[in-house]
């Protein structure tokens, strides 16, 4: 994790050069006797025990002598996660704000080496790093070493706060009021291993965005932070009760400004979460016990009368929220490279580069850096990958790097002359592709490939709408910015509801048979501080035919758009019906033969298409 402190938050701020040990608060705070850490990659704090508690639950789990339910509920909290796939996790190791190190890209390489069957680690949509197809008697081993790196999967899974999501770019925007990092840090620290957020009715994600463009896209969480500074202080709007799947809702704003220097950020939250684990009714329905069923049945107005209430309580004076000792604070500039006498050119033909300059560069508002956002297909990367990308960031960025919501990687603090050099050296570990963030840069969870929800192969889709997207060989600006994602459930772990073309997997029944198909929603949008849940169209598109609808949409925006139209204003002028009419034929349904077989197949599958779903364990 690489926070930035540039620019101090005020002239009296310290700044704590050594390692900072938390005492024991007051009654009622959380009791942490381990080391936190102020450098990068180190957030979450590390127990020893909890290793050896998981060994020894997971063999009495394994001799029959601990009961599933209560396993289950055991290793979720340890960010251990089931798969469709019989006898095999998935571990999902947090990475707060996205923030990671060389050498804990190196540990992934290891890792994803010697335990995982496909050898690859995934970017999540939450920049986690998961990890796939685990026996359970390796998966302490595992944890073990993701934790010698200072990294941790606790509280990656189940009802808990999950991981901290944010802006990548925060500490290096144009237009922040300040860096949230720090304060993020503070965040995770103090709700990790809670007391009060261990058994929720279900889990909590968080955002912290550093603008109001809004990356970190505070609109789709439970509770999110955006800065805000008032009479020269420090704090944040807070939004409360987003999120998409089955009942998608954007977050109100709860309060307009709480303070960070004094805790009050976290004092608020906690208090909502206390509200949060409660509600018994919501513990009835797993599946829709989120907070946004709480704030869409009783209104934000009444959330914050509860609020109020419940900061009367004797709890409040019990707790510490002093954030000083928490926060994460490191100068990630002061490890900045040194300015280059000598760097390398491109000779010849630069046009490759200026794509990649166009679309995956920023300048830093520091003058003389720019940050690189690395295209990541699918959010997979091998161990040669992983591996080759710690000598790029050691080398070029001062060795730091996030991941990001759209499943890439982002290089910070790259001198502006090392940019060729950094391209470069993408390019050799295959990572050099322009269009990040664009209609190429297409996302998507890892639907059947592990996930007991999975209805559809959305990666095997996302590689075929990808393939005849680049055959397309788009060149029109406006059309590159159009965004395509896609879950293999409603659920939407790619955040398909605020795509621009969106597909969720489905199924259609043919007599005895059946076909993998997916849903479409048109018109989503996460940019610019906005955002937008698509409209669902009424055609159900078998999935081999799906990159043929992403092209047949894409080239009628390109035919019938009036001047500087973009994708979303275009889809809402000409209508549903007129898009939904481009594809119909394609909704048709489809004889099974010998010549139509294909079509019975999944993506990337060989064998006849089933529905085979299992109950997801977020809802355990």
């Amino acid at each position: 994790m690489e926070p930035l402190s540039t620019e101090p938050r005020n002239a009296n701020a310290a700044q704590p050069a050594e390692p900072a040990v938390r005492a024991p608060g007051k009654k009622g705070s959380l009791e942490n006797p381990e080391v936190l850490e102020n450098v990068p990659g180190h957030i979450i704090p590390i127990l020893e025990r909890e290793f050896d508690d998981f060994d020894n639950e997971a063999e009495k789990f394994l001799s029959g002598a601990l009961p599933e339910d209560e396993f289950i509920g055991f290793r979720l909290k340890q960010g251990v996660y089931g798969q469709r796939q019989a006898d095999v996790q998935m571990c999902r190791i947090k990475l707060p704000m996205g923030g990671v190190t060389p050498e804990q890209m190196e540990m992934f390489a290891d890792v994803v080496e010697e335990y995982a069957p496909l050898n690859k680690g995934h970017i999540t949509t939450r920049q986690n790093i998961q990890i796939h197809h685990i026996p359970l008697r390796q998966m302490a081993e595992l944890i073990r070493k993701v934790s010698d790196s200072g990294l941790s999967s606790r509280e990656g899974c189940g009802n808990t706060v999950r991981n901290v999501t944010g802006d990548p770019w925060a500490g290096v925007s144009e237009g922040e009021p300040f860096d949230p990092t720090p304060w993020a840090g503070a965040y995770v620290r103090y709700f990790v291993r809670h007391p009060t957020t261990q058994l929720m009715p279900r889990k909590v994600k968080t955002a912290f965005t550093a603008t109001d463009e809004d990356r970190a896209i505070t609109g789709i969480h439970d509770i999110a932070y955006i800065p805000r500074v008032r009479d020269g202080v420090e704090g944040f709007e807070l939004r409360v009760g987003g999120g998409t799947s089955i009942m998608p809702r954007i977050a109100p704003t709860l309060y307009d400004f709480v303070r960070a220097d004094d805790g009050e950020y976290l004092k608020v939250a906690e208090a909502v979460f206390r509200i949060f684990n409660r509600q018994d009714w919501l513990r009835v329905n797993r599946a829709r016990a989120r907070i946004k069923v709480f704030v869409d049945k009783f209104g934000i107005e009444e959330l914050r009368r509860q609020v109020e209430e419940e900061l009367e309580g004797d709890w409040v004076a019990e707790r510490d929220f002093d954030p000083t000792p928490l926060l994460f604070e490191h100068d990630e500039q002061a490890n900045a490279p040194a300015p280059l006498t000598d760097y390398a050119s491109p000779n010849g033909d630069g046009s490759e580069l200026e794509r990649f300059r166009t679309s995956n560069v920023r300048p830093q508002r520091q003058d003389g850096f720019s940050t690189v956002e690395i295209k990541v297909i699918r959010g997979d990367l091998t161990p040669e990958q992983f591996r080759g990308l710690a000598d790029v960031m050691r080398r070029y960025s001062g060795g730091y790097a996030r991941t990001t919501v759209d499943q890439n990687l982002l290089l910070r603090w790259v001198r502006d002359e090392s940019v060729y050099e950094v391209w470069r050296a993408l390019a050799e570990l295959g990572l050099g592709d322009a269009g990040a963030q664009q209609v190429n840069d297409v996302v998507s969870c890892p639907g059947t490939d592990s996930c007991k929800l999975g209805i559809t192969s959305s990666m095997g889709l996302n590689h075929a709408v990808r393939e005849r997207i680049e055959a397309m060989e788009i060149e029109d600006p406006l059309t590159r910015r159009v965004h395509v994602k896609m879950s293999g459930c409603p659920n939407g772990c790619s955040q398909h509801h605020i795509a621009n073309i969106g597909f969720y997997g489905a199924s259609i029944k043919l007599g005895e048979h059946t076909v993998p198909a997916y849903v479409a929603h048109i018109g989503g949008n996460y940019e610019g501080g906005e955002v937008i849940y698509g409209t669902r169209l009424k055609v159900r598109l078998p999935a081999k035919r799906v990159p043929e609808a992403v092209e047949r949409w894409l080239r009628l925006y390109e035919a019938e758009r009036e001047d500087g139209e973009a994708f979303n204003p275009f889809a809402e002028r000409v209508g549903s019906k007129r898009l939904e009419d481009e594809v119909r034929d394609l909704a048709l349904p489809i004889e099974f033969s010998l010549d139509n077989m294909s079509h019975f197949i999944d993506w990337q599958r060989k064998e006849p298409f089933q529905v085979i779903r299992g109950e997801g364990e977020c809802a355990v």
